[in-house]
């Protein structure tokens, strides 16, 4: 069951590969996302080596969470705090090799609960010009109508 999501993701960018990763989150954090009070627009993520033994991290910029209560959050807590995603090595390094690339960049579509664990789904994704958006309008509208034709044939 999707949480929030990034609703213009696939509109303005185009979707390469998708990865899963799980995100750590303080316990409020969890309440507000069970809430559907979260916002993915303008996050991306990056993957870095860490300092301490170069093993790679990736993690979340720009996502906002707003408090679950307001009254009783922590004066010191951000709502777009850089959040640190929980993925493997070889993922990692898929990412880190893929983030390295001209034109493509790693952005967050949605999160979501998976059992008990909260996901994000992350892809590898290159960005649309504006005349490709066009195109991708103009080709859901043709298979819409094309569908509704069908639809009422039958």
């Amino acid at each position: 069951m999707s949480l929030i999501e990034h609703k213009k993701a696939r509109m303005d960018y185009e979707v390469l590969e998708e990865f899963e990763a799980g995100i750590e989150l303080l316990g409020l954090e969890v309440k507000s996302l069970r809430e559907h009070q979260g916002r993915l627009e303008g996050s991306h993520v990056i993957a870095r080596p860490s300092g301490h033994g170069g093993r790679l991290e990736a993690y979340i910029v720009g996502m906002t969470i707003s408090p679950f209560q307001p009254a009783n959050t922590p004066k010191e807590y951000d709502p777009a705090r850089t959040r640190r995603l929980l993925l493997t090595q070889k993922e990692l390094k898929i990412l880190a090799d893929n983030e390295a690339q001209k034109g493509l960049t790693l952005i967050p579509l949605s999160v979501y609960s998976k059992g008990s664990k909260i996901k994000l789904r992350i892809a590898v994704a290159r960005g649309r010009r504006k005349y490709d958006k066009r195109a991708v309008l103009k080709s859901r509208e043709a298979k819409r109508e094309i569908e509704r034709t069908l639809k009422n044939k039958n």
